[in-house]
């Protein structure tokens, strides 16, 4: 009996077997495993997540190879009770050697330089060394932590929140010359709300419509300023699409000249946008002698995770929401089918 079941298990080995690769490989919920097995929701967690520790999530190895990491913040959960963030780290090696997707490595509760730190401190020394790229966004304590605990590893600031701030910088002015000349937020007629998308468009993407939508909207004099940090925004796009890198690398470090020095007083939002991109403009044009790493895949990782969230209704235990995103996300599929 006990090569079909566990001493004192309510599901045999066989139904555990099929449920973790289940959870692992098609992506099913709990609910719909207890359902397919007859069993309670608790007895299937239970054996699953038990399951999924010993021969995954614990099996130390899971840490070999690494050489890239991303590190991003993400919402586990959207109540106000306790610390709804965690950091999570993603192993980017895959996706920058292009031998197959990231995964996620860690998930640890709250966001800051400290919870990074600790992390990283907790890794054996050898792995550590190993570390030759960080890709993070733009907040200060995650790069002050890889510094400290990596000190031979490059931080980069990957294009995706690069973009994105200057996306946000673009949306920012948009809003307050709207506000500055009909005072009132964007509605349906107004010229900069009905371009609010085009805006973000790759300027080499737009069609003759939209070309000429924004022409029309750059046509009327109170509008200069959106104009103006479009044409920011336009660059910093063009730079990350060049495929040439070194020229790519020219056109990023002349954008980020441009809005560091001699930007009018009246340009708020892209003088504020100097003063962080200057900041980080060794981790930003890092990234242009590494192609490669970016921390798209961090998102990508995030966005499933939520999809996981939504599938199960939410979770109110951080032990068990990490050992499901890791099943979810932690690229052990391959450890449950092997190639023969």
């Amino acid at each position: 009996m006990t090569r079909a079941a566990a001493p004192r298990a309510k599901i045999s080995r066989l139904g555990v077997e099929w449920a973790l690769r289940g959870i692992v490989s098609d992506h099913l919920s709990v609910t719909r495993v207890a359902a397919g097995l007859g069993v309670s929701w608790s007895a299937a967690n239970t054996a699953v997540l038990a399951e999924g520790k010993r021969r995954l999530i614990d099996d130390p190895g899971r840490f070999d190879g690494v050489t890239t990491i991303g590190v991003d913040e993400h919402v586990w959960r959207h109540t106000r009770l306790g610390d709804t963030y965690v950091t999570v780290i993603i192993d980017l090696t895959p996706a920058r050697d292009k031998t197959g997707p990231a995964r996620l490595l860690d998930m640890v509760e709250g966001r800051s330089k400290a919870v990074f730190k600790q992390w990283l401190a907790a890794r054996p020394p050898e792995w550590s060394k190993r570390i030759e790229v960080v890709a993070m966004d733009g907040f200060a304590g995650f790069k002050t932590a890889a510094a400290e605990e990596l000190p031979d590893a490059v931080p980069v600031m990957d294009p995706f929140h690069v973009v994105r701030l200057a996306g946000d910088t673009l949306d920012q002015c948009r809003r307050r010359v709207q506000q500055d000349t009909v005072g009132h937020r964007g509605r349906a007629g107004d010229p900069l709300y009905k371009a609010r998308r085009t805006l973000h468009t790759g300027a080499d993407l737009l069609t003759e419509k939209q070309t000429a939508r924004l022409e029309a909207v750059f046509a009327i004099e109170e509008h200069v300023e959106v104009e103006a940090t479009w044409g920011i925004y336009q660059r910093i796009v063009a730079a990350y699409r060049e495929p040439d890198k070194k020229k790519a690398k020219q056109m990023m470090h002349a954008a980020i000249d441009a809005i560091t020095t001699g930007v009018p007083a009246a340009l708020v939002e892209i003088r504020r946008l100097g003063r962080t991109m200057g900041q980080r403009a060794t981790d930003i044009l890092a990234f242009f002698d590494r192609p490669g790493t970016s921390n798209g895949p961090t998102e990508a990782i995030n966005g499933r995770l939520e999809h996981l969230r939504g599938s199960a209704l939410g979770f109110r235990n951080l032990t068990n929401y990490v050992a499901r995103s890791l099943l979810e996300a932690g690229g052990f599929r391959p450890h449950l089918h092997p190639r023969s």
